[in-house]
């Protein structure tokens, strides 16, 4: 595992109730190195969404360690990006100005940045949209501009929890080959949690199989 850019030692959550202790997950530990996709599957309640934003850092309770370049983790790291089930642009801003959001949350909007995302819009076919509206893209087009926004802060890791589930099957797979290419382009190492076993395969350089009995092993 040495040298790898994401590590997860021992990573496990457990919940209290008045009825008592509910295991999500334990024990899980694997790694992923420089450029590596990593599908996550498993079926419902599981955990696999769990692990992502244990993982990024929004559940601080956990248990295990997560390391990024080899140093410890703690809290949320701007080296992690995530992508939700929804592209979750904003209506009332255009293409550019979604894409530079996220630099505006994090303070790095900056003339750098500003023309690292332009040049993102234009690599992947979207620089004539730059004055667009979500409303006028299509679904496709939406997911590629959430991507695109993701990809402009400069993240080394990009988390994906079932971005694809709400498009429909035919634009689905022309999403999934566009994501696919783009990471690939970009060298990003990214984790995506999905129920689409194809896609998990097709898009993963590793398939990691959480079970009901919340152990974690790959394929």
């Amino acid at each position: 595992m040495a040298g790898a850019v994401l590590r997860v030692e021992n990573a496990g959550l457990k919940y209290q109730a008045p009825e008592g202790e509910t295991v999500v997950f334990e024990n899980i530990s694997f790694s992923a190195n420089q450029g590596e996709i990593i599908s996550i599957v498993g079926p419902s309640g599981c955990g696999k969404s769990t692990l992502l934003s244990v993982i990024a850092g929004l559940l601080p309770h956990a248990a295990g360690d997560v390391y990024i370049d080899e140093k410890k983790k703690t809290g949320i790291s701007p080296k992690i990006g995530y992508m939700l089930q929804r592209d979750n642009l904003l209506e009332w801003r255009t293409v550019l100005s979604n894409v530079l959001f996220g630099l505006e949350i994090r303070g790095v909007k900056n003339a750098e940045n500003i023309d690292r995302a332009r040049a993102l819009l234009h690599k992947y076919g979207l620089s004539s949209f730059e004055d667009k509206y979500p409303r006028q893209l299509s679904g496709g087009m939406r997911q590629r501009v959430s991507l695109i926004r993701t990809l402009a802060a400069g993240p080394e890791i990009l988390l994906l929890d079932e971005t694809f589930s709400a498009l429909d099957y035919q634009t689905r797979l022309n999403v999934t080959e566009d994501v696919y290419g783009i990471l690939k382009n970009e060298n990003v190492t990214a984790l995506m949690v999905t129920h689409d076993i194809p896609e998990s395969i097709s898009m993963g350089d590793k398939v990691m199989i959480l079970s009901a009995q919340t152990d974690g092993r790959y394929l």
